[in-house]
This record gives structure tokens, sequence and C-alpha cells, in this order.
């Protein structure tokens, strides 16, 4: 008999919204109940990731093509390596990732055309797609305050205006995958063990 595959669940909100909060204590509850699971990020941690960390930070000057790719391609590093998110995967480890492509999408389609960020992550959904995307919605207002007292710096994007963006973004991508991708919005505006009780009701059938 063939070793039952990990799920792979993906968590996407603007920043400060509460999504690594989340991510946190779903992989400590997945545990409590004796599922195996990694927690992993995007940008990651290889060469190209802290490259793209730079950029971020405001460090680097990149053009937003140049950054976009770098993206794409630490995605599939992320999806491919030893010891990489499919390998995990194939032997029955849930991965738990803090965001994936439609983050690229949500942030770069302000500097590009969304079709051509969808043409160069094509690679990455079609090598791993999630079992579910959990978006943690909470008004961009709301995540700004959240990173201005948590915070000592803010990266490029940490603006209510480009968040902003960004969320109507989210929102629009959502609406235009429609059932191809299956997505769980849940309100951000709540206590963390509220929003943490909801996700795990409504993951039951994942596990």
């Amino acid at each position: 008999m063939s070793q039952k595959k990990g799920r792979f669940i993906v968590f996407e909100g603007l920043d400060g919204s509460g999504k690594s909060t989340q991510i946190k204590l779903f992989s400590e509850y997945l545990k409590s109940i004796g599922i195996e699971n990694v927690v992993t990020c995007e940008p990651t941690s290889s060469d190209i990731g802290k490259m793209i960390r730079q950029m971020l930070s405001g460090n680097e000057k990149i053009n937003p093509k140049t950054a976009a790719l770098l993206f794409a391609a630490d995605r599939i590093e992320h999806i491919t390596a030893k010891d990489g998110m499919a390998e995990l995967i194939n032997k029955g480890v849930t991965v738990l990732c803090d965001r994936y492509y439609f983050s690229s999408y949500a942030y770069q389609m302000a500097d590009m055309p969304l079709s051509w960020v969808i043409k160069i992550n094509e690679m990455a959904k079609e090598l791993l797609k999630p079992d579910l995307h959990i978006f943690v919605d909470l008004s961009p207002k709301d995540c700004m305050d959240r990173i201005l007292k948590n915070r000592i710096t803010t990266d490029i994007f940490e603006n209510t205006e480009r968040l902003t963006k960004v969320k109507n973004n989210f929102l629009e991508i959502f609406k235009e995958v429609g059932d191809s991708e299956n997505i769980l919005v849940v309100d951000g505006n709540r206590k963390p063990e509220e929003i943490l009780d909801e996700i795990k009701e409504k993951t039951k059938y994942l596990f």
C-alpha cells in the first residue's frame, strides 16, 4: 500500500493580518492530533530568497519584472530542492506555507499585467497546487496599525495605500479563479483563538 501524501495548505493575507500567528497556531493544533507538519514561508532562506528580502527592505533597487522572476525562481527551488516541499509532501508530511503564488499575483499586479505574473508562475502551480488557500482578511488600516505597533522597520509594501491596492487585488483574483482553486476566507478581526477555531472546523475534511 502506497504511503498517503501530506496536505499542502497555504496561508495568505496582507502584512500584519495575523496569518503568521494563525499558521503557527494551526501547526501546533495539527501536531496535537498526531499530524506531522512543517511550517515554511516565501521568500525562502535560500540565496534567491535572501536577495528578495534585500529588495523588499529597500536596500536593493531592482526592476519589478526582475523581482517577479526572482519570486518565481525562489518558489520553484522551494518546491523541488532536496527536502523541499514536494519531497516532504510525498513522504506524508503536511506542509503549511506562509505565502505562495497568490501573493505574487496580488503584490506584483500593481506593477505589471496579471496575465504575465500568472504565466511565470505556471510551473509552480503545475508542480505543486495547494489543497487549500486560507486568506486571513483584515482591513489595510488595521494591518498598518499592527505593523507600526509591533515592528521597528517596514518594507516597501507596508503602507496603507499600497496594502489597500493589494487587498483589492487579492479579492479580484479570488473572483477570477472561481472554483479552480480551493479558497477559505476568514475574518481576521477577531481573537486569534476564534479564528483558529473556524480554520480547524473548516479543514476537518482534509484530514
